[in-house]
């Protein structure tokens, strides 16, 4: 399936290092994304009827395979919602889907993701032993522009999301999670990217997917060009404009890497760099929680068996930070970039991005490319 939006670099703007085939996060082998996007009505909230602007988002590390990754999570600033990442940070493994959707759906798609992998028989490895699910599932706010106390995500839409998962191109945009988000006061939504990484005569992949949801117009940056100080006007209606910043971002990365959870921890902790890029600060109101996995080492899980696994040495790390740091700010920008304008609750009304104008900015300031 071929992605039909723009996408920043088609745009002309700069970005670091090099991406993979699909500058997403399944370049990584292995990974499926899928989405389920609930449009529906118009005008006035009535709680429970709408209008709704909201879905969910499954990031499936090795498709429907049950194989645990290594993996480790991070918190630049922890107002918001991650299950599972307890287990993750005593195990060391992520054994389970991720999927992303609102704030008072959390609890709806964690238990539907144990049911679908049940019904699926995911853990058929563990069929004959005792096994218990602890999905992971992040969430961002979407109430400016959503019926969020209606709860309009249902098993069915999570089970969907899961079951339509796919590698390939990754839509962006107003789909899944992100339908209803709102980014440095324009449409955001869902973003990816990813970045090859040369070590020694190993080429190793980086990808980044995000669910964007924060910011504030005057901190909003491009290629290092203050271009929300440059476009002060189409702010979101039926709502002022933000003091400080707001909301927050889901932030997943995936390599194929060797790592180990205390490296992938460092991984994790390099994403607030990636935002500081496109002007994000980790403010107080705003929940930026990240995952960082690897899909190196299969089969190292066992309850009961000694694994053999591979680990990068610390000292050959930094590029994979470098990578981490480019490819979330291009994740960002995509998200933007592929977002449309969007009317919500209350005829609230969230613009797009302007594609002509951001462009006629950067080549004021030298950086749009040629």
């Amino acid at each position: 399936m071929t992605n039909p939006k723009p996408r920043a670099r088609d745009l002309g703007i700069p970005f670091d290092g090099r991406p993979g085939p699909l500058n997403a996060i399944t370049d990584i082998d292995g990974i499926s994304v899928g989405h389920t996007t609930l449009i529906q009505g118009h005008g006035r909230l009535i709680v429970g009827q709408g209008p709704v602007r909201t879905g969910v988002t499954a990031v499936l590390p090795r498709g429907k395979t049950f194989d645990p990754c290594f993996a480790a999570w991070y918190a630049l600033n922890g107002n918001g919602e991650m299950t599972g990442t307890t287990w993750i940070e005593e195990s060391g493994f992520l054994e389970t889907p991720i999927l992303i959707t609102n704030t008072h759906s959390v609890g709806t798609v964690r238990d539907a993701a144990i049911a679908w992998q049940i019904e699926n028989d995911y853990y058929s490895p563990l069929r004959d032993d005792l096994f218990w699910i602890m999905p992971v599932v992040a969430e961002t706010y979407d109430g400016h522009l959503n019926d969020i106390n209606g709860f309009h995500v249902k098993a069915e839409h999570v089970i969907a999301a899961l079951d339509n998962a796919a590698a390939g191109p990754v839509l962006e945009g107003n789909v899944g999670g992100g339908t209803g988000m709102i980014t440095h006061g324009f449409k955001g939504g869902i973003g990816s990217s990813s970045r090859l990484v040369t070590i020694g005569e190993a080429v190793y992949t980086v990808g980044v997917l995000v669910q964007s949801n924060f910011g504030s117009r005057p901190f909003f940056t491009i290629a290092g060009v203050p271009v929300g100080r440059e476009i002060e006007e189409l702010q979101p209606t039926s709502r002022p404009p933000a003091a400080g910043e707001t909301g927050s971002i889901i932030v997943i990365v995936a390599t194929d890497a060797p790592l180990l959870p205390h490296q992938l921890k460092r991984i994790a902790a390099r994403v607030p760099a990636g935002l500081s890029k496109v002007g994000g600060h980790g403010s107080n109101s705003s929940g930026d929680i990240f995952l960082a996995f690897s899909t190196a080492n299969p089969g190292a899980f066992s309850r009961s068996a000694h694994t053999s696994i591979t680990m990068l040495s610390n000292d050959l790390l930094s590029p994979l930070f470098d990578a981490v740091i480019f490819a979330v700010e291009e994740a960002v920008i995509n998200a933007l970039v592929a977002a449309e304008t969007m009317e919500g609750i209350n005829g609230t009304t969230v613009y797009a991005l302007p594609h002509d104008r951001v462009q006629s900015v950067l080549a004021r300031y030298g950086r749009l490319r040629a």
